[in-house]
């Protein structure tokens, strides 16, 4: 799968932070050692002022290399290697790059504090001693230096917004990332629950009925088996359709279920004593893939509950159309709703069957607040529980 150019961790890294710190120095020893050689050439300035004035171009360039970890002190240095440059050299001199670079640095790497403070003491002192050592400066020159010191702040900070909303981004990217993977995580975790709760449900009761029934009746026992079989063989093919979404490139191996596979749902859900049975009211009209998926476990749930929990001999799921809603109804006669547990504050309500501790109850209402529905729970006319299913009739993922 190709990664997106945000979230390339080498896109991330940027440029090596070799590059990053070289590209200054270099750039301000080509543009300053040759302009410091040249303007003494042409001046014909004596060795000793030569000198000084190529080591102090070649001084403030190396000075950046300490710009990555000491910012601050950094521009100081660079600032004060500037004024002694023009200070001590001829009123044409070389043009002091580093101390832009400086500037730039600093404030990107958040020590705008010490570049103001070192630009302005800078600046003011090349303004006041200028004519002491007798250079003249023009308001042209003193005008167009301050704007070029100006630009330098300008760009300074824009690289700095720059990298914040970029940083920004990546955050943001990073955390979008971790909740998608959270979401998914909790998709297959409440795929597997209900697969596998369904299945190991049936096979408990199933066994628990052949080891009784081997003796007495090895028909229906040979029966409890085939029924274990076949729900073991479902469950096997639900599984590998949710782990394959983990495998890259992956299709499910099994379609999902909807509303037609009820019927096989009911009829493996053969408990003893227990009568399941289906109240279809839609006719030939079925809602949409979505909604027939989510009913589909949302049933499946249900009828886990009430062969793990509530000691009932009848369950009837009816499935019927309110306008735009379709409703899954399940009623059973088992022991039913059990004084409340604060819904505010858990979320949850108190079956007979001590769900508020687990998370069927949990993943019936997560899969309705999916696709902008809704379960309830309430007690039944048959005089156990109700769970009332209410899901968008055209709902999209």
């Amino acid at each position: 799968m190709p990664v997106p150019p945000w979230d390339d961790p080498a896109a991330r890294r940027g440029p090596p932070a070799a590059v990053v710190l070289l590209v200054p120095v270099v750039l301000s020893l080509l543009v300053q050692l040759p302009a410091a050689i040249g303007i003494a050439l042409w001046t014909a300035t004596p060795p000793a002022a030569a000198a000084l004035q190529i080591g102090l171009a070649a001084a403030g360039g190396l000075a950046l290399l300490a710009s990555r970890r000491w910012p601050g002190p950094t521009v100081v240095l660079v600032a004060a290697l500037a004024l002694a440059a023009v200070l001590t050299g001829p009123d044409v001199g070389p043009p002091y790059l580093a101390l832009a670079f400086a500037v730039v640095l600093a404030i990107v790497r958040g020590a705008a504090v010490w570049a103001a403070s070192a630009v302005g003491v800078a600046w003011v002192a090349a303004v006041a001693l200028g004519p002491v050592t007798g250079h003249a400066w023009s308001p042209f020159r003193i005008a167009a230096a301050t704007a070029g010191l100006g630009l330098c702040f300008a760009v300074g900070w824009f690289v700095r917004r720059r990298r914040e909303r970029a940083s920004a981004f990546r955050d943001a990217m990073a955390r979008r990332r971790r909740t998608a993977e959270e979401r998914e995580r909790v998709r297959i975790a409440r795929e597997l629950h209900d697969v596998l709760g369904h299945a190991l449900s049936q096979i408990n009761v199933q066994a628990s009925v052949g080891l009784h029934l081997m003796d007495r009746d090895p028909e229906q026992a040979r029966s409890a088996l085939a029924s274990i079989k076949g729900v073991s063989k479902t469950a096997l093919e639900e599984v590998r359709s949710v782990l394959g979404v983990l495998r890259e490139g992956e299709a499910p191996l099994a379609p999902q279920a909807e509303l037609a596979q009820l019927p096989r749902l009911v009829a493996e859900f053969a408990v003893p004593g227990l009568d399941a049975r289906i109240d279809d009211r839609l006719g030939e009209a079925l809602p949409a893939r979505p909604t027939q998926f989510a009913a589909y476990r949302i049933a499946q749930e249900a009828l886990t509950n009430v062969a793990r929990h509530a000691e009932a001999t009848e369950v009837v799921l009816r499935l019927e159309r309110d306008g735009d809603a379709f409703v899954l109804t399940v009623d059973d006669d088992g022991i039913g709703l059990t004084p409340a547990v604060d819904e505010a504050t858990t979320g949850a309500v108190a079956l007979g069957d001590g769900l508020s501790a687990g998370r069927g109850i949990l993943g019936m209402r997560e899969r309705a607040a999916l696709l902008g529905g809704a379960v309830a729970f309430e007690a039944s006319p048959l005089g156990g529980t109700r769970i009332v299913a209410r899901l968008p009739w055209g709902a999209l993922r």
